[in-house]
């Protein structure tokens, strides 16, 4: 490619960087300047990122596939051996191998590669790195995948959103023995909807709008057409067009969309340790259970003026006697009233005994219906830290028939969910009850 050149001593992984005019591929007897304008700017500070787990997603044209392919190719050049996956085999040869060998031609680096058509491999001449690619669908070939020389030191899954849990896992463990470079799984995507398991697994505090997330084992980029400097302007347009709102959500915007049926949607999620210092108007709620449904605590700030519940603690307590959840609320609550559910005046009675302000809920016939309309109204935030707490509010959804839509009838884990309704219910009926006094029965 015009601009490329052989330059200088040989150089250590780490020295790659921005130079300019190019980026210095080292680890090679010659330094090889590639052009920096063929590589997006929004992905080249991710070059040498060195997080354990990688995840580019985003919107449809965004440029996501494209950088990666050309991470795999400056990877071979540094000895990293990459192996690329999709849920199917057949589709590789049309998508990321194509990609990748493009990705060589764009650099200026397809004379560095030997390129092996009928197994889709690539092999860089000097380094003696290879680029492998498989299918999830032949579990076997995976087990047994080893490249030439070394040690597979990348996984890198194109549409991640097609594989299993339990694909993702074994992958995982493909990343194993001894190698100068740190072991990295990179999955690539459109977000579909916020019900799939990689949203429940890497997102669940991911906020609205976020563009990134870097931590010391975890790295998330989202991206869209806006930030792929390489689209016409017709091809913008064509985007911001889109009508359809699930469609201009997920592949215009490039956000989770919103699986059918969802009962909450006005949630987020982030770290409320500072703010929560100001934080005096303290509800709690209790919902009993034992082993298969656990009982389920949950304590909350309530600013009434702005119709904000920020959820501050939410525990599961699995086989918990109830002198056990006194111990678990005392230290909870404190002096607090906790508002339980009425249906076991029993337990009630007891917690009050042992030392808890707890009193009964008022439940009429539409209380679950006027609870979930109640929170409907609000803007929840929840604790970065109280993932059940979340997961609840993602997976709680109206029934689905398959002629007439959305049926009144939620379905989905609501331990969490009940309790935040119970901790609420006096502020539902417009004031906060009088807590009873500790030496008097219910």
């Amino acid at each position: 490619m015009k601009g490329s050149k052989h330059v200088g001593p040989e150089l250590r992984e780490r020295d790659m960087e921005c130079a300019g005019e190019g980026f210095a591929a080292p680890c090679m007897p010659r330094r090889i300047l590639v052009p920096a304008r063929a590589i997006n700017p929004c992905y080249r500070p991710f070059l040498t990122a060195p997080q354990r787990v990688q995840i580019f997603f985003g919107g449809a044209g965004s440029g996501k596939s494209v950088f990666l392919a050309q991470r795999c190719v400056l990877d071979a050049l540094c000895g990293r051996n990459t192996l690329v996956v999709r849920q199917v085999a057949r589709t590789l040869r049309t998508s990321c191998f194509n990609e990748v060998r493009k990705a060589a031609a764009r650099l200026g680096l397809s004379d560095q590669f030997q390129v092996h058509q009928t197994d889709m491999r690539l092999t860089c001449l000097h380094s003696g790195a290879q680029v492998l690619f498989l299918g999830l669908d032949d579990v076997e070939k995976i087990k047994s995948v080893t490249p030439r020389t070394g040690v597979l030191t990348d996984i890198w899954v194109e549409e991640a959103t097609e594989c299993r849990y339990a694909d993702i896992k074994q992958l995982q463990k493909r990343l194993r023995g001894r190698s100068r470079h740190p072991k990295r799984l990179t999955l690539s995507f459109n977000p579909v909807h916020s019900g799939h398991w990689i949203y429940r697994q890497w997102f669940l505090g991911w906020a609205e709008g976020q563009r990134q997330q870097v931590d010391d084992d975890l790295l998330i980029l989202r991206t869209t057409h806006e930030d792929n400097v390489f689209l016409s302007e017709a091809d913008r347009r064509a985007y911001r067009g889109e009508q359809d709102p699930y469609f201009h959500r997920v592949y215009t915007l490039g956000e989770w969309g919103q699986q059918s049926g969802a009962i909450f949607t006005n949630w987020s999620a982030r770290d409320l340790t500072a703010e929560s210092a100001c934080f005096d108007r303290i509800r709690l709620g209790l919902d009993f259970g034992f082993a298969a449904d656990p009982a389920a605590m949950v304590r909350l700030h309530w600013d009434g003026a702005r119709r904000t519940v920020y959820v501050l603690e939410a525990r599961y307590c699995h086989g918990y006697s109830n002198a056990q959840l006194a111990r678990q609320l005392q230290a909870l609550a404190g002096d607090l009233p906790v508002y339980c559910d009425s249906a076991e005046p029993k337990s009630i009675a007891e917690l009050r005994r042992l030392g808890v302000c707890a009193l009964p809920v008022r439940k009429g016939p539409d209380s679950l219906r006027h609870g979930i309309r109640f929170l409907q109204g609000c803007r929840i935030v929840v604790h970065q830290s109280c993932v059940s707490m979340m997961e609840e509010l993602q997976g709680y959804r109206w029934r689905q028939d398959g002629h007439r839509g959305d049926l009144p009838i939620p379905q989905g884990a609501d331990h969490l969910i009940d309790a935040l309704r119970y901790a609420l219910e006096a502020d539902m009926r417009g004031g906060f009850a009088q807590a009873v006094p500790k030496d008097k029965g219910v």
